[in-house]
C-alpha cells in the first residue's frame, strides 16, 4: 500500500529537521513525503536543502492573511502532487513515531470499508509529556473533540471528496483539522479511532491558536464560525441545527461587533 505524507511548513525551522528524520525513520518502505512550505524566513530552507533529493518539497505563496487558510491551501497543493492511497497529515513542528505509517497501512488493509482514522498524540510542552484526552461532549449537535491534524489520515477518495464538495471552502478561521473532524465523524460517520500514540503533537508558542486565549475575541469568532460550518454541513444532510451555545454565541459576537475583525 502506497502513503503519502503531507506536510504544511511555515517558519517551523526549529522543529522541520526533527519532522523530517521522523517521517524518513518510518519502518515502512513505500510511502512518499511530500512537504509544502510558505516561502518561509527562517532558517527553513537552509534546513531543506539537505533533504531535497530524499522528500519532494514544493514552494507555494500565502493566498490569506489567515493561517488556516494558507494551512489548507498548502496541503490541498500537496496532495495534487501525491500518490497514495492513503494520505497522513503532518504539522512540521510535529513529529510521527516510527511506527505510525506501518500502523496506518495495516489498519487500511483490514479495514477497507472505512475511510479515515484518527490517532491520539502524545502532547508534549517544552520538555514534558502528557497523553490527548478525547472528552465526550455532553451538548448534542456540537462538534467532537477535535483531533489534530497530524493524527488524521485517510483514503485518497476521502480527500477528493472533501476538497470536491467545498469541505475547505469559506471559514477563514477554521483549519483543516476541525473541518476533517466534523465531516469524518459526525457527517459522513464512517471513521475509526486508534487508542495508540502514533504521533507528538508539539505545543509551541507560535501555532495557529497559542497566542488566542480562551474567551478571547478571537475565540469567540471563531467559535461562531464553528457553529455555522456545522450548521452548513448538518442541514446539507437534511438535519436541523439549532443549540443554545450557538444563539448565545451569536449574541455575544454581535454585541461586541466582533464579525468584522475576521472578515
Amino acid at each position: 500500500m502506497n502513503i503519502s505524507i503531507l506536510i504544511s511548513s511555515y517558519n517551523k525551522g526549529k522543529y522541520i529537521k526533527d519532522c523530517i528524520e521522523s517521517c524518513l525513520s518510518q519502518n515502512y518502505n513505500n510511502f512518499e513525503v511530500i512537504l509544502s512550505d510558505n516561502y518561509s524566513t527562517d532558517e527553513t530552507d537552509e534546513i531543506l536543502s539537505k533533504y531535497k533529493h530524499k522528500i519532494k518539497i514544493f514552494k507555494n505563496k500565502k493566498i490569506s492573511n489567515f493561517s488556516a487558510i494558507n494551512q489548507i491551501d498548502q496541503l490541498v497543493k500537496a496532495f495534487k502532487h501525491s500518490n497514495g492511497e492513503i494520505v497522513c497529515l503532518l504539522d512540521a513542528d510535529d513529529i510521527f513515531d516510527s511506527k505510525k505509517i506501518v500502523e496506518v497501512s495495516n489498519f487500511f488493509t483490514n479495514n477497507k470499508s472505512i475511510d479515515t482514522l484518527f490517532d491520539l498524540p502524545m502532547i508534549k510542552v517544552n520538555e514534558l509529556y502528557k497523553k490527548f484526552e478525547n472528552k465526550p461532549k455532553m451538548q448534542n449537535k456540537i462538534w467532537p473533540t477535535i483531533i489534530p491534524s497530524s493524527s488524521i489520515s485517510m483514503k485518497r477518495s476521502f480527500f477528493e471528496e472533501c476538497i470536491s464538495v467545498g469541505l475547505f471552502s469559506n471559514y477563514n478561521i477554521l483549519e483543516i483539522d476541525f473541518r476533517i473532524n466534523v465531516y469524518a465523524r459526525i457527517i459522513k460517520n464512517n471513521f475509526k479511532i486508534l487508542n495508540t500514540h502514533l504521533n507528538v503533537y508539539r505545543q509551541v508558542d507560535d501555532s495557529i491558536m497559542s497566542s488566542h486565549r480562551k474567551y478571547s475575541k478571537f475565540w469567540w469568532q471563531k467559535r461562531l464560525q464553528a457553529h455555522q460550518f456545522m450548521k452548513e454541513w448538518i442541514e446539507k444532510n437534511n438535519q436541523s441545527y439549532s443549540t443554545v451555545d450557538y444563539l448565545i454565541t451569536k449574541i455575544i459576537v454581535s454585541i461586541f461587533n466582533l464579525n468584522k475583525l475576521f472578515k
